[in-house]
């Protein structure tokens, strides 16, 4: 599986590209940052010391977007730390930045590549994404899917009380991809709050006795911190992870094509997923919205790719 995946490392981010890294199906074709959990500088260092974690200091990071199509930046430091990293103490990374634009590299590979053959994993607020569709809508259909990780229905906002973060920081390019008529799979917060790393889930990774395991660790042990004051959950949810499950064994997961619409005007309601789950409404279906996981086999699957790290 050809993937290029959009990132604003995050600790969870970070351990979606470790998943990715350690799966013998995917070919990461490279990996593109955008502002988000942190801003722009740190995401794109956050990467590369992923990559070079992993032993893959061949992965190409591209810099993309430093702030949302319209409204100012919202970060979320008080999530994941001054750096977007912290816990593990990880070096400064040495491989260099790609000089290219992330947004010219998604458009020239998806252009080079048959149709599709790439699947986009974004993992992050959507504004590279949906600036390459603005830029170049030839690639629409050249895309395999866009598997993201975003949104919520039942579970509704963790950053404001209707809206999950990455949709809130850029819903105008939300609302460009959602729009836009490449299948869509999203992994919204109702499926990702079920992956929890309980303390057992995190001895694992630390069982490992490797860097990538004890890296993990730490990264969740720092990470579970803000939901455990804020929802009394068991542990750190692992949303973005989720995305690169679902590519890997579509099976843990389940869901339904229903329409989703993206808000971009109330001032209440900015940057909610507006699922039609009870098909309440005529609009069309344009996305798989995943509800559920199977926790246990998720945890499996993801300490198994770690250790081969």
């Amino acid at each position: 599986m050809k993937l290029i995946i959009d990132t604003d490392p995050g600790q969870d981010d970070a351990i979606a590209i470790l998943l990715a890294l350690g799966s013998p199906e995917i070919e990461l074709l490279g990996i593109t940052t955008v502002a988000g959990n942190v801003p722009l500088a740190l995401t794109s260092r956050n990467a590369r010391m992923i990559c070079e974690l992993a032993g893959r200091p061949d992965i190409p990071v591209f810099a993309g977007a430093d702030h949302p199509l319209v409204h100012t930046l919202v970060t979320a430091e008080h999530v994941h730390g001054k750096t977007g990293l912290d816990g593990p103490d990880l070096p400064e990374p040495t491989m260099p930045l790609q000089d290219q634009h992330a947004v010219d590299f998604i458009i020239e590979t998806l252009r080079a590549e048959p149709e599709h053959s790439i699947t986009l994993a974004p993992i992050g607020p959507l504004t590279n994404i949906a600036l390459a569709l603005r830029k170049a809508p030839d690639i629409a259909p050249r895309i395999k899917e866009i598997v993201l990780m975003g949104g919520a229905y039942f579970e509704v906002g963790n950053i404001t009380p209707a809206a999950e973060f990455n949709i809130y920081v850029d819903p105008e390019a939300a609302h460009i991809v959602f729009t836009s008529g490449v299948p869509l799979v999203v992994l919204p917060l109702d499926v990702t709050h079920k992956a929890l790393v309980t303390p057992e889930r995190n001895a694992a990774f630390r069982a490992l006795g490797t860097k990538v395991g004890q890296a993990v660790a730490q990264m969740t042990e720092f990470y579970e911190r803000y939901d455990k004051d804020k929802y009394g959950s068991a542990g750190a949810p692992l949303h973005d992870p989720c995305t690169i499950a679902w590519m890997l064994d579509p099976a843990l997961f389940s869901g339904r094509h229903i329409n989703v619409e993206i808000e971009c005007v109330s001032p209440l309601t900015r940057g909610m997923t507006v699922a039609d789950w009870w098909g309440v409404t005529d609009r069309a279906p344009n996305t798989l919205f995943i509800r559920d996981i199977d926790a246990d086999g998720f945890f499996a699957l993801l300490t198994d790719r770690l250790a081969r790290l």
